[in-house]
Order: structure tokens, then sequence, then C-alpha cells
């Protein structure tokens, strides 16, 4: 299967999900019960579990698909999505990914998000994948 520039997990909520959906932007889901290989530069969507702790917080079946060493390499940024009740562990699993894969967290929303998140990630994908096409170019 080709992947999108943008992979996402959504858990049984499907919270990611729906607000991957209002994006209106070609994506690749992480199944929990397939492995899948990521073929070309994406930026990560995930939620962050835990309630408000650094254990757990990133899906088991994200940090499957991080394991995978080709699908690290073509990691470019990461999205995450939380819940604003945790405090400073408010998207947690953006910071935790971002650090450990050594990218940029770019962008985090609350639950579903709103029309506003809807708008800033369309237009911060589009300028990053941008940015990156430029860079890319000048080397």
């Amino acid at each position: 299967m080709q992947t999108a520039p943008l992979i996402y997990f959504s858990s049984r909520s499907e919270n990611s999900h729906r607000f991957v959906q209002k994006l209106n932007l070609e994506a690749t889901r992480i199944s929990e019960d397939e492995t899948l290989l990521a073929t070309q530069p994406f930026v990560l969507l995930c939620p962050t579990y835990g309630g408000g702790g650094a254990k757990g917080a990133v899906p088991k079946a994200v940090i499957q698909f991080l394991n995978i060493p080709e699908n690290r390499q073509l990691i470019r940024g990461v999205i995450a999505s939380g819940n604003t009740n945790f405090g400073t562990a408010y998207g947690l699993a953006g910071d935790i990914i971002a650090q450990k894969c050594h990218i940029p967290f770019l962008y985090r929303f609350e639950l579903l998000g709103t029309q506003e998140d809807v708008k800033r990630v369309k237009t911060g994908l589009s300028t990053f994948w941008s940015s990156l096409t430029d860079q890319c170019a000048m080397r």
C-alpha cells in the first residue's frame, strides 16, 4: 500500500479519525491489526493516552509503527491531540515522539479539534512540506 504524507492513529473513540476527515487530505491510518510500512516522508498525527503521565502516553500501535526503522527514517514531524484537563501532559505523546525521533512537534489540539485547529493544521502542513521541498532543492 502506498502511504500518504499524513499517517495517523485513532482509537475506538475515533476522535483523531474525525479530525483527519475534517482536514480533507490524503491520509493513511495505522491499524492495530496489521503492520504499516511508510513509503514516503510523512507527518504523524496521534492521540495522547494515559490520563496525564508519560507512561502510556504514546499509543502502543504508534510505538510498534515507529519501532520499524524504515518508518522512523521517513517521519518528518508530529501532531498530537490531547485533553487540556491533563495540564502539562496535554498532547504529551507529541513531545515524546518529537524528542525520540528528533523531529519537530508541529501542532497540538484538544480532542476533536476546532475549525480553527483544522485550518491551522491544513495551512501548517502545506507550509511545512513546501519548506522541506525548498530545503531539498537548495542542496
